[in-house]
Protein backbone atom coordinates (compact mmCIF):
# COMPACT_ATOMS: atom_id res chain seq x y z
CA UNK A 1 0.00 0.00 0.00
CA UNK A 2 1.16 3.53 -0.79
CA UNK A 3 0.11 6.33 1.57
CA UNK A 4 0.13 9.96 0.43
CA UNK A 5 -0.06 12.68 3.09
CA UNK A 6 -2.08 15.70 1.93
CA UNK A 7 -1.80 18.91 3.94
CA UNK A 8 -2.05 21.37 1.05
CA UNK A 9 -4.06 24.59 1.05
CA UNK A 10 -5.65 24.14 -2.39
CA UNK A 11 -6.65 21.67 -5.08
CA UNK A 12 -3.45 22.45 -6.96
CA UNK A 13 -1.39 21.76 -3.86
CA UNK A 14 -3.24 18.48 -3.39
CA UNK A 15 -2.44 17.29 -6.91
CA UNK A 16 1.19 18.36 -6.58
CA UNK A 17 1.53 16.35 -3.37
CA UNK A 18 0.07 13.33 -5.17
CA UNK A 19 2.58 13.94 -7.96
CA UNK A 20 5.45 14.00 -5.47
CA UNK A 21 4.69 10.35 -4.67
CA UNK A 22 3.40 8.81 -7.91
CA UNK A 23 5.44 10.95 -10.33
CA UNK A 24 4.33 12.27 -13.69
CA UNK A 25 4.29 15.70 -15.31
CA UNK A 26 1.84 18.58 -14.89
CA UNK A 27 0.84 20.66 -17.90
CA UNK A 28 -1.39 23.75 -18.07
CA UNK A 29 -3.59 25.35 -20.76
CA UNK A 30 -6.04 28.17 -20.10
CA UNK A 31 -6.11 27.43 -16.37
CA UNK A 32 -6.76 23.71 -16.87
CA UNK A 33 -4.03 21.61 -15.25
CA UNK A 34 -3.38 17.94 -16.03
CA UNK A 35 -1.08 15.54 -14.20
CA UNK A 36 -0.13 12.77 -16.64
CA UNK A 37 1.44 9.59 -15.25
CA UNK A 38 2.74 6.42 -16.89
CA UNK A 39 5.02 4.41 -14.62
CA UNK A 40 5.08 1.47 -12.24
CA UNK A 41 2.72 3.21 -9.78
CA UNK A 42 0.00 4.55 -12.05
CA UNK A 43 -1.17 5.17 -15.60
CA UNK A 44 -3.58 7.92 -16.59
CA UNK A 45 -4.20 11.49 -15.55
CA UNK A 46 -5.63 13.76 -12.88
CA UNK A 47 -6.89 17.16 -13.99
CA UNK A 48 -8.15 20.17 -12.08
CA UNK A 49 -9.58 23.61 -12.75
CA UNK A 50 -10.20 26.28 -10.12
CA UNK A 51 -12.90 28.86 -10.82
CA UNK A 52 -13.05 32.28 -9.20
CA UNK A 53 -16.39 31.66 -7.51
CA UNK A 54 -15.09 29.27 -4.88
CA UNK A 55 -15.52 26.07 -6.88
CA UNK A 56 -12.93 23.66 -8.22
CA UNK A 57 -13.16 20.64 -10.50
CA UNK A 58 -10.95 17.62 -9.75
CA UNK A 59 -11.15 14.59 -12.04
CA UNK A 60 -9.36 11.26 -11.84
CA UNK A 61 -9.00 9.19 -14.99
CA UNK A 62 -6.38 6.80 -13.79
CA UNK A 63 -5.38 3.26 -12.82
CA UNK A 64 -3.18 2.80 -9.75
CA UNK A 65 -0.94 -0.27 -9.62
CA UNK A 66 -0.81 -0.26 -5.83
CA UNK A 67 -3.49 0.35 -3.21
CA UNK A 68 -3.43 4.10 -2.54
CA UNK A 69 -4.43 5.87 0.66
CA UNK A 70 -4.80 9.65 0.73
CA UNK A 71 -4.50 10.94 4.30
CA UNK A 72 -5.97 14.43 3.98
CA UNK A 73 -5.47 16.97 6.76
CA UNK A 74 -8.55 19.23 6.79
CA UNK A 75 -6.98 21.96 8.92
CA UNK A 76 -5.57 23.81 5.87
CA UNK A 77 -8.03 23.04 3.09
CA UNK A 78 -11.49 21.68 3.84
CA UNK A 79 -13.97 22.15 1.00
CA UNK A 80 -17.33 20.43 0.56
CA UNK A 81 -16.73 17.49 -1.78
CA UNK A 82 -19.45 16.52 -4.25
CA UNK A 83 -18.15 13.20 -5.59
CA UNK A 84 -19.23 10.72 -8.23
CA UNK A 85 -17.59 7.54 -9.56
CA UNK A 86 -18.25 7.21 -13.26
CA UNK A 87 -16.06 4.09 -13.38
CA UNK A 88 -14.73 1.96 -10.56
CA UNK A 89 -15.17 2.80 -6.90
CA UNK A 90 -13.28 4.26 -3.98
CA UNK A 91 -13.67 4.34 -0.19
CA UNK A 92 -13.72 6.95 2.57
CA UNK A 93 -13.67 7.39 6.30
CA UNK A 94 -13.20 10.29 8.70
CA UNK A 95 -10.19 10.30 11.02
CA UNK A 96 -12.35 9.84 14.11
CA UNK A 97 -13.96 6.70 12.66
CA UNK A 98 -12.63 3.17 13.03
CA UNK A 99 -11.33 1.09 10.15
CA UNK A 100 -14.53 -0.96 10.07
CA UNK A 101 -16.52 2.23 9.47
CA UNK A 102 -15.03 2.76 6.01
CA UNK A 103 -17.79 3.50 3.49
CA UNK A 104 -17.68 2.77 -0.23
CA UNK A 105 -18.41 5.33 -2.94
CA UNK A 106 -20.02 3.00 -5.44
CA UNK A 107 -20.11 3.48 -9.18
CA UNK A 108 -22.95 5.87 -10.18
CA UNK A 109 -23.53 7.05 -6.60
CA UNK A 110 -23.88 10.70 -5.56
CA UNK A 111 -21.80 11.44 -2.46
CA UNK A 112 -21.35 14.67 -0.46
CA UNK A 113 -18.60 14.84 2.18
CA UNK A 114 -16.89 17.48 4.27
CA UNK A 115 -14.73 17.13 7.38
CA UNK A 116 -14.50 19.21 10.51
CA UNK A 117 -11.64 21.60 11.13
CA UNK A 118 -8.47 19.84 12.19
CA UNK A 119 -9.84 16.46 11.27
CA UNK A 120 -8.65 13.96 8.70
CA UNK A 121 -10.29 12.40 5.67
CA UNK A 122 -8.97 9.11 4.37
CA UNK A 123 -9.54 8.23 0.74
CA UNK A 124 -8.83 4.69 -0.45
CA UNK A 125 -8.23 3.84 -4.10
CA UNK A 126 -7.93 0.17 -5.19
CA UNK A 127 -5.09 -1.10 -7.33
CA UNK A 128 -5.52 -2.37 -10.89
CA UNK A 129 -8.96 -0.78 -11.19
CA UNK A 130 -9.75 1.87 -13.83
CA UNK A 131 -11.05 4.92 -11.99
CA UNK A 132 -13.06 7.76 -13.48
CA UNK A 133 -14.00 9.98 -10.54
CA UNK A 134 -15.51 13.46 -10.67
CA UNK A 135 -15.14 15.72 -7.62
CA UNK A 136 -16.54 19.24 -7.35
CA UNK A 137 -15.08 21.13 -4.40
CA UNK A 138 -16.68 24.18 -2.79
CA UNK A 139 -14.69 26.57 -0.61
CA UNK A 140 -17.52 27.92 1.50
CA UNK A 141 -16.41 31.46 2.36
CA UNK A 142 -15.33 32.22 -1.18
CA UNK A 143 -18.43 30.59 -2.69
CA UNK A 144 -20.84 32.56 -0.50
CA UNK A 145 -18.98 35.81 -1.10
CA UNK A 146 -18.44 35.58 -4.86
CA UNK A 147 -21.58 33.84 -6.04
CA UNK A 148 -24.15 35.57 -3.84
CA UNK A 149 -26.15 32.36 -3.82
CA UNK A 150 -29.42 32.17 -1.91
CA UNK A 151 -28.33 29.20 0.16
CA UNK A 152 -31.32 29.74 2.43
CA UNK A 153 -33.31 28.04 -0.33
CA UNK A 154 -31.44 24.77 0.35
CA UNK A 155 -32.86 22.17 2.69
CA UNK A 156 -31.88 22.66 6.32
CA UNK A 157 -29.07 20.06 6.37
CA UNK A 158 -27.21 21.43 3.33
CA UNK A 159 -27.93 25.01 4.43
CA UNK A 160 -26.07 24.29 7.66
CA UNK A 161 -23.20 22.64 5.77
CA UNK A 162 -22.76 25.64 3.45
CA UNK A 163 -22.92 28.15 6.31
CA UNK A 164 -20.47 26.18 8.47
CA UNK A 165 -17.62 28.41 7.33
CA UNK A 166 -15.61 27.61 10.48
CA UNK A 167 -15.81 23.89 9.66
CA UNK A 168 -17.12 22.84 13.07
CA UNK A 169 -18.99 19.75 11.86
CA UNK A 170 -18.39 16.79 9.58
CA UNK A 171 -21.03 15.76 7.07
CA UNK A 172 -21.48 12.73 4.83
CA UNK A 173 -24.30 11.79 2.46
CA UNK A 174 -24.12 8.59 0.40
CA UNK A 175 -27.00 8.80 -2.03
CA UNK A 176 -28.81 6.49 -4.40
CA UNK A 177 -27.54 5.59 -7.87
CA UNK A 178 -27.99 8.47 -10.30
CA UNK A 179 -27.35 7.78 -13.99
CA UNK A 180 -28.44 11.25 -15.03
CA UNK A 181 -25.28 12.46 -13.33
CA UNK A 182 -23.33 9.88 -15.32
CA UNK A 183 -24.66 11.35 -18.56
CA UNK A 184 -23.83 14.92 -17.52
CA UNK A 185 -20.32 14.03 -16.31
CA UNK A 186 -19.71 12.08 -19.53
CA UNK A 187 -20.71 15.20 -21.47
CA UNK A 188 -18.22 17.24 -19.44
CA UNK A 189 -15.44 14.81 -20.29
CA UNK A 190 -16.31 15.01 -24.00
CA UNK A 191 -15.94 18.79 -24.33
CA UNK A 192 -13.57 19.16 -27.28
CA UNK A 193 -13.42 22.90 -27.87
CA UNK A 194 -10.28 24.85 -26.98
CA UNK A 195 -9.26 27.93 -25.08
CA UNK A 196 -11.71 30.23 -23.35
CA UNK A 197 -14.79 28.58 -24.91
CA UNK A 198 -13.73 25.19 -23.52
CA UNK A 199 -13.32 26.56 -19.99
CA UNK A 200 -16.68 28.32 -20.19
CA UNK A 201 -18.44 25.14 -21.32
CA UNK A 202 -16.78 23.12 -18.57
CA UNK A 203 -17.76 25.74 -15.99
CA UNK A 204 -21.39 25.61 -17.11
CA UNK A 205 -21.46 21.82 -16.86
CA UNK A 206 -19.80 21.94 -13.43
CA UNK A 207 -22.60 24.18 -12.21
CA UNK A 208 -25.21 21.79 -13.65
CA UNK A 209 -23.56 18.76 -12.01
CA UNK A 210 -23.39 20.57 -8.68
CA UNK A 211 -27.09 21.46 -8.89
CA UNK A 212 -27.94 17.81 -9.65
CA UNK A 213 -26.07 16.62 -6.53
CA UNK A 214 -27.92 19.19 -4.42
CA UNK A 215 -31.27 18.35 -6.01
CA UNK A 216 -30.83 14.64 -5.33
CA UNK A 217 -30.01 15.28 -1.67
CA UNK A 218 -33.07 17.51 -1.38
CA UNK A 219 -35.34 14.89 -2.93
CA UNK A 220 -33.89 12.19 -0.67
CA UNK A 221 -34.74 14.22 2.44
CA UNK A 222 -38.26 14.83 1.15
CA UNK A 223 -38.68 11.16 0.14
CA UNK A 224 -39.26 12.17 -3.48
CA UNK A 225 -36.73 9.74 -4.98
CA UNK A 226 -38.71 6.77 -6.33
CA UNK A 227 -38.00 3.60 -4.38
CA UNK A 228 -36.46 0.92 -6.55
CA UNK A 229 -35.46 -2.68 -6.12
CA UNK A 230 -33.52 -2.73 -9.38
CA UNK A 231 -29.89 -3.74 -9.31
CA UNK A 232 -27.21 -1.37 -10.58
CA UNK A 233 -26.61 -3.73 -13.51
CA UNK A 234 -30.31 -3.54 -14.42
CA UNK A 235 -30.27 0.26 -14.27
CA UNK A 236 -27.27 0.22 -16.62
CA UNK A 237 -29.29 -1.89 -19.08
CA UNK A 238 -32.12 0.65 -18.94
CA UNK A 239 -29.65 3.48 -19.49
CA UNK A 240 -28.21 1.72 -22.56
CA UNK A 241 -31.71 1.25 -23.97
CA UNK A 242 -32.42 4.93 -23.45
CA UNK A 243 -29.21 5.82 -25.32
CA UNK A 244 -30.27 3.56 -28.19
CA UNK A 245 -33.62 5.34 -28.43
CA UNK A 246 -31.85 8.71 -28.54
CA UNK A 247 -29.59 7.55 -31.38
CA UNK A 248 -32.44 6.07 -33.42
CA UNK A 249 -35.82 7.55 -32.43
CA UNK A 250 -37.52 6.46 -35.68
CA UNK A 251 -37.55 2.74 -34.85
CA UNK A 252 -41.00 1.34 -34.06
CA UNK A 253 -40.21 0.46 -30.44
CA UNK A 254 -42.58 -1.56 -28.31
CA UNK A 255 -42.45 -2.61 -24.69
CA UNK A 256 -42.41 -6.26 -25.76
CA UNK A 257 -39.47 -5.68 -28.10
CA UNK A 258 -37.43 -3.73 -25.55
CA UNK A 259 -38.11 -6.28 -22.82
CA UNK A 260 -37.02 -9.14 -25.06
CA UNK A 261 -33.89 -7.30 -26.17
CA UNK A 262 -32.87 -6.30 -22.66
CA UNK A 263 -33.74 -9.48 -20.83
CA UNK A 264 -35.70 -7.44 -18.28
CA UNK A 265 -39.37 -7.86 -17.52
CA UNK A 266 -41.77 -5.18 -18.71
CA UNK A 267 -42.39 -4.21 -15.09
CA UNK A 268 -38.66 -3.72 -14.46
CA UNK A 269 -38.31 -1.69 -17.66
CA UNK A 270 -41.11 0.62 -16.60
CA UNK A 271 -39.65 0.95 -13.12
CA UNK A 272 -36.19 1.66 -14.49
CA UNK A 273 -37.38 4.41 -16.83
CA UNK A 274 -39.41 6.01 -14.05
CA UNK A 275 -36.43 5.97 -11.67
CA UNK A 276 -33.92 7.32 -14.20
CA UNK A 277 -36.04 9.57 -16.40
CA UNK A 278 -39.29 10.09 -14.43
CA UNK A 279 -41.22 8.81 -17.47
CA UNK A 280 -42.76 5.57 -18.60
CA UNK A 281 -41.15 3.85 -21.58
CA UNK A 282 -43.80 5.25 -23.95
CA UNK A 283 -43.49 8.75 -22.50
CA UNK A 284 -39.71 8.62 -22.85
CA UNK A 285 -39.88 7.53 -26.51
CA UNK A 286 -42.35 10.33 -27.28
CA UNK A 287 -40.16 12.87 -25.46
CA UNK A 288 -37.05 11.86 -27.43
CA UNK A 289 -38.94 11.98 -30.75
CA UNK A 290 -40.22 15.47 -30.02
CA UNK A 291 -36.73 16.63 -29.07
CA UNK A 292 -35.41 15.16 -32.33
CA UNK A 293 -38.20 16.86 -34.30
CA UNK A 294 -37.39 20.21 -32.75
CA UNK A 295 -33.73 19.80 -33.71
CA UNK A 296 -34.63 18.76 -37.28
CA UNK A 297 -36.80 21.86 -37.67
CA UNK A 298 -33.94 24.03 -36.48
CA UNK A 299 -31.13 22.47 -38.47
CA UNK A 300 -32.55 20.96 -41.70
CA UNK A 301 -34.62 21.96 -44.71
CA UNK A 302 -37.06 19.07 -44.27
CA UNK A 303 -40.73 19.99 -44.27
CA UNK A 304 -42.97 19.07 -41.35
CA UNK A 305 -44.40 15.95 -43.01
CA UNK A 306 -40.93 14.63 -43.80
CA UNK A 307 -39.83 15.24 -40.21
CA UNK A 308 -42.93 13.50 -38.81
CA UNK A 309 -42.21 10.28 -40.66
CA UNK A 310 -38.43 10.44 -40.15
CA UNK A 311 -38.83 10.27 -36.36
CA UNK A 312 -41.33 7.42 -36.28
CA UNK A 313 -44.75 9.12 -36.14
CA UNK A 314 -47.47 8.14 -38.60
CA UNK A 315 -49.91 11.01 -38.04
CA UNK A 316 -49.02 14.63 -38.69
CA UNK A 317 -52.07 15.88 -36.80
CA UNK A 318 -51.16 13.86 -33.70
CA UNK A 319 -47.56 15.06 -33.93
CA UNK A 320 -48.68 18.70 -34.21
CA UNK A 321 -50.93 18.30 -31.17
CA UNK A 322 -48.30 16.84 -28.84
CA UNK A 323 -45.59 19.20 -30.16
CA UNK A 324 -47.74 22.21 -29.27
CA UNK A 325 -48.59 20.70 -25.87
CA UNK A 326 -44.89 20.31 -25.09
CA UNK A 327 -43.44 23.53 -26.51
CA UNK A 328 -46.44 25.88 -26.58
CA UNK A 329 -46.16 26.53 -30.31
CA UNK A 330 -47.19 24.64 -33.44
CA UNK A 331 -44.47 22.96 -35.53
CA UNK A 332 -45.22 25.27 -38.47
CA UNK A 333 -44.94 28.42 -36.39
CA UNK A 334 -41.79 27.10 -34.74
CA UNK A 335 -40.29 26.44 -38.17
CA UNK A 336 -41.14 29.98 -39.29
CA UNK A 337 -39.41 31.46 -36.24
CA UNK A 338 -36.44 29.11 -36.61
CA UNK A 339 -35.91 30.20 -40.22
CA UNK A 340 -35.97 33.87 -39.28
CA UNK A 341 -36.61 36.74 -41.71
CA UNK A 342 -35.93 36.19 -45.37
CA UNK A 343 -33.54 38.65 -47.02
CA UNK A 344 -34.74 40.20 -50.31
Amino acid sequence: MTEIIIDAKSTEGTVRQIQSVIGGEISERWGEYTLTVNNQLAEGNIRFITFDWGVGLLEYDITFFDDITLAMDASQYNPIHFSYCLEGYCKHRFGYQKEEEIKTLEQFQSVIITSRDGGYNYGYFPKNKKLAINVIQIVRKQFLKKRLNNVDELNRKLYEVFLDTDHESAFAYFGAFNLKLADKISALRKVRTKGMIRIMRIEGLVYEILSMHISQHDKALKNKIPASNLLRSELKIVRNLAKKIVKDPSTDYSLDMLAEESGLSQAKLQEGFKVLYTRTVTEYIRHIRLEAARDYIRTTDLNISQIVYSIGFSSRSYFSKIFKNKYGISPSDFQTHAMGPVEI
